[in-house]
């Protein structure tokens, strides 16, 4: 397969992945029953398997590597707490105002690491 055919791949997985986290964030705000249904919970982690198999992949065919560039290291980093945050927004978090906070702080880990991947630059908000 091609690097370009990849990428485009990655990019389709990163914006399903957005859009789903951002569905399951609404149906968590809202308390709707449908965040239980099957399709729900496995849909998401076959787009984030082929997103993380695709962005291996291009940092293999690239030779791009986190902890070799720097813009790299800082997208694993808030790849790592887009995980973490979201985890509390989903399914970890208390109460709803708590769940609504880090569903928030989700988003921006999500932001920042679309800002990095097309910028760059790890420190594309300051």
């Amino acid at each position: 397969m091609s690097y370009l055919a990849i990428k485009h791949l990655h990019v389709t997985c990163v914006v399903l992945s957005g859009l789903g986290f951002c569905l399951r964030g609404f149906w968590m705000l809202n308390e709707s029953p449908l965040r239980q249904h099957r399709l729900a919970r496995v849909l998401p982690h076959i787009v984030d398997t082929l997103l993380l198999g695709s962005a291996l992949s291009m940092a293999w065919m690239s030779g791009q590597y986190p902890f070799v560039n720097g813009w790299l290291t800082a997208k694993l980093f808030g790849l790592l707490a887009y995980i973490l945050l979201g985890t509390m927004a989903l399914k970890r978090g208390r109460t709803l105002a708590i769940r609504r906070g880090y569903f928030c702080l989700a988003l921006l880990a999500y932001a920042y690491i679309v800002g990095v991947a097309l910028s760059r630059n790890p420190t594309i908000f300051f």
